[in-house]
This record gives C-alpha cells, structure tokens and sequence, in this order.
C-alpha cells in the first residue's frame, strides 16, 4: 500500500458513458468474458465490486465464496474494477477465490454495460454507510484494507441472470453499504440451475 494509491482512490474519476441497469425479467448484457446463452447451461450470479481494499467489497465476496462452494451449480463472479495485481493481492489477503470466478474491468466497461456509473458524495459518504464501516469492523472483524488501484466512487451492484442469459435479480447499489443479496440472487435463479 502506498500513499498515493490511497489519495488516488478518493480522486473523483471522470463519468462513464452507462446504459440503464438491466430490469428483472429483461435481456442482460452480453459481452466478450460474461456472454450468454451459457454454453455450460448453469445460472449466474454476478457481483460488481467496490475497489479491492473495500470491507463491502470483501462482505460480498465472502458471502459469495460461501455460496460457490455450496452450489456448484450456479457460477459465481466477482467483477473489479482494481487492475490485476491489486485484485490478486487483494484475493489472496482475505483467502482466496474459491469457487468464483474473478473478472478485471478496470477500464469498467462491464460495470457500464451494467448501468454501474460514479457515484454520487452522498451515495459514498452518507452517515449510515460509515456507521457501516465501523460495525463491520468491531462486529465483523472486516476492516479496510489497502487500496493499490481503484476508486471509491465506483457503484457496485449484484445481478442473477438465468443460463439463456435473462435476468431474475437487479440490484445496483444505492450507497456504499447497499451491497444486494447474494441468498435473494441465488434463490432468484435456482430453479433454473441443474443439480
């Protein structure tokens, strides 16, 4: 971690060109590492992540990590917008992937593709989000961790798209701490996974 990669982070970043966020029931994006139909025909649940080094970023991919290994029927992904390096240092530093599978969008044309822009002071900064920060750490034992690339004004979100590639959950963060529901996506798909 350095300083720079940390003031770096808080930089507002320049606007993203979004599409809307795909509504339930409606086509979802395809693009070239999140195509759909699904050649190996399973349901996906997808979480866009905060940067690398954000306790909400990590409070989703544990919960996800948790489900991959449970239901291996359904794939798992966690997209992030930190480069490469930063992400494995940051996968590495709270376990591992297990079973998901990662993506790198630094460049966050999925998070566009996605309806996940820039988000707003009050979106990032609200009190109720920071109240969050803090009872994650003290309850929870997830704290920040260093921040190598990435930006904090980045919206996350969580989608569940059946394998013929139409979505059954949409969730783009409101704040910081509005990380979706993992049960809620999986559940929301489930009947189309093959067990």
């Amino acid at each position: 971690m350095t300083a720079r990669g940390e003031l770096a982070s808080w930089a507002f970043p320049a606007r993203l060109d979004t599409k809307p966020a795909p509504d339930v029931n409606s086509p979802a994006p395809s693009v070239a590492e999140i195509s759909f139909p699904r050649k190996d025909g399973k349901p996906v649940v997808i979480a866009f992540l905060r940067h690398c080094g954000c306790p909400f970023a990590e409070k989703i991919f544990l919960n996800l990590r948790r489900l991959a290994e449970e239901r291996q029927d359904v794939q798992f992904i966690a997209v992030s917008h930190s480069d490469q390096i930063s992400t494995d240092h940051w996968t590495e530093s709270i376990g591992g992937a297990g079973n998901v599978q990662i993506i790198v969008d630094n460049e966050k044309k999925i998070y566009a593709q996605y309806g996940l822009g820039v988000a707003s002071f009050w979106h990032v900064l609200n009190p109720w989000s920071m109240a969050e920060v803090f009872r994650l750490a003290f309850q929870e034992k997830i704290k920040n961790r260093p921040t190598e690339t990435g930006t904090r004004w980045q919206i996350s979100g969580m989608f569940a798209i059946d394998a013929s590639g139409i979505v059954k959950y949409s969730h783009p963060s409101q704040t910081t701490d509005d990380m979706g529901d993992p049960a809620a996506a999986l559940e929301a798909v489930q009947s189309t996974a093959k067990l």
